[in-house]
């Protein structure tokens, strides 16, 4: 599925609303020994108690894994990965650039951190700090695939320098397949998102969204936009890589210093998106062609122009990326394309990323 506009998370205003639900009791002892719904009412008070303790434990437990990323013109936030001073966080939050200052819960003034590797086509990246301090303390990450819609979650980062803030939602869903929207990010992809209603907001880019067994369950990193608030982030629709891609990337990036297993789809080619005589989108054409890769072994060339990928329609660059995003390396699947005025379908065995 394809999300609407889409934006990576940066800076921006925060305000936060905490709205209480204060349960009442009104029954006197006799009242409620009699009555078992009387019972539940007076018990209510410390159900909310203990959920309120259960919050508090996890915030305790995972915020000093959150740290803020200062870049020379960006904001962004980061999850410690390991006690060897690994960060992980957005690529979008790195940028292009090599050097951050990194604050981390227990460090009084800013610590220096450099690039490891970023891999902008799952907007993910790792830096490292130069001086590890004492107590750093690594996340526990979660198991995506038990993520469930309605599961309570929190969202923790450094919206506008705001640092160590915290927002609660639920799972809204999972599966989402979101594109980012260019300018200031990175443009990819992104399959296997997880929706939340805890408010992301721009800054909480490379945070963490935590699950009540205290377990970073993904990263948050895009927030829908609505055009009728002139673009702003809409509430509520937020999107964050799933845990298992997280480990995915940044362990190849921790062990071997880059990602050398994507585990995306991909026909080994560059495309554009081409539009008809009424300049609406029409298809995309293949500009180049990898020697070798998938869309080369089954006859695509240049200039053909793809309509379809596995019986879905294919009208521009970003509606092929949302198709191949479905779909796993080595999985056969269908193109449609035109080529010379005729339409051809060909099979082929998709490569990776």
């Amino acid at each position: 599925m394809e999300a609407s506009p889409i934006r990576a998370l940066r800076r921006t205003a925060v305000a936060v609303t905490l709205v209480c639900c204060v349960a009442s009791c009104t029954a006197d002892a006799p009242e409620a020994a009699r009555d078992p719904a009387a019972s539940a009412r007076a018990a209510a008070p410390m159900a909310a108690g203990d959920l309120q303790s259960r919050y508090q434990k996890v915030i305790k437990d995972v915020l000093p894994s959150v740290v803020q990323i200062q870049a020379s013109q960006e904001l962004g936030s980061g999850v410690v990965y390991d006690g060897k001073g690994h960060i992980v966080t957005n690529a979008h939050v790195v940028g292009s650039e090599k050097t951050f200052k990194v604050t981390t819960a227990n460090s009084e003034e800013p610590l220096t951190a450099s690039l490891v590797y970023s891999y902008p086509e799952q907007d993910l990246a790792v830096i490292k700090l130069d001086k590890v301090p004492t107590g750093l303390r690594a996340a526990a990450f979660g198991d995506s695939e038990k993520v469930e819609v309605g599961q309570i979650v929190l969202a923790m980062g450094s919206p506008l320098g705001l640092s160590s803030s915290v927002t609660q939602g639920i799972v809204s869903a999972t599966g989402r397949t979101v594109s980012e929207a260019p300018g200031g990010a990175t443009g990819a992809t992104l399959a296997n998102m997880v929706q939340t209603s805890a408010a992301i907001n721009p800054g909480n880019s490379g945070g963490a969204l935590v699950n009540l067994a205290g377990q970073v369950i993904g990263i948050p990193t895009l927030a829908a936009a609505d055009p009728q608030l002139g673009g702003n982030a809409a509430p509520g629709i937020g999107f964050a890589i799933p845990a298992s891609m997280v480990q995915t990337i940044a362990g190849q990036i921790v062990q071997k210093g880059k990602v050398v297993n994507s585990g995306r789809a991909a026909l080994g080619i560059t495309a554009r998106s081409v539009v008809d005589d009424r300049y609406q989108p029409a298809g995309v054409a293949v500009v180049t062609v990898r020697p070798g890769g998938a869309a080369d072994r089954a006859g695509l060339r240049p200039g053909d122009v793809i309509t379809k990928v596995g019986g879905r329609p294919i009208s521009t660059v970003t509606s092929l990326a949302v198709a191949l995003a479905a779909d796993k390396p080595g999985q056969k699947t269908s193109v449609t394309y035109q080529r010379g005025g005729a339409e051809k379908t060909v099979e082929v065995t998709l490569g990776e990323q």
